[in-house]
């Protein structure tokens, strides 16, 4: 198959309704627009063993893991899925939560799920620079994997 860019990976958003457990498909906002990176920022915790039918050498397991990416980019309030991320700025709680959809470079597989949005920043930087977008989206469980719907 060989190697994809990034830029074919996508990633949308959309707003989440309390108590509504599963999003809604035709509402994604892609988050794509004068964005320039996006990281995996993926958090795993992991807990090492060592057994006596083994010969005393700690075995790692991954206890948890908190499936998470860091946007970075220039900020345009006139893009939907940068001015919804940047409305909840001085929101906590359920204010923060929105429904992330990570669709693989290759298109055959993809990740959503409720998740949280922290270290926003909608207009920051330099006098003479562009404002600069960013923040972390992280999931608040294991996403779910499917086939993306065309």
């Amino acid at each position: 198959m060989g190697r994809k860019k990034n830029a074919l990976r996508g990633h949308f958003v959309q707003a989440y309704v309390p108590g509504v457990n599963t999003p809604v498909e035709d509402d994604w906002l892609e988050l794509a627009k004068l964005i320039s990176a996006i990281n995996d920022d993926t958090q795993e915790e992991t807990e090492d063993t060592a057994w006596y039918d083994g010969d005393g050498t700690p075995e790692t397991s991954v206890t948890s893991v908190a499936g998470a990416y860091s946007v970075e980019g220039q900020y345009d309030p006139s893009d939907e899925a940068q001015e919804l991320i940047a409305e909840m700025k001085y929101k906590t709680g359920e204010g923060r939560k929105v429904w992330h959809r990570v669709v693989a470079s290759s298109g055959t597989k993809e990740w959503v799920g409720r998740a949280t949005v922290t270290g926003i920043v909608a207009g920051s930087g330099d006098a003479s620079a562009y404002e600069e977008f960013s923040c972390n989206i992280r999931f608040d469980s294991i996403p779910t994997e499917g086939v993306p719907v065309p």
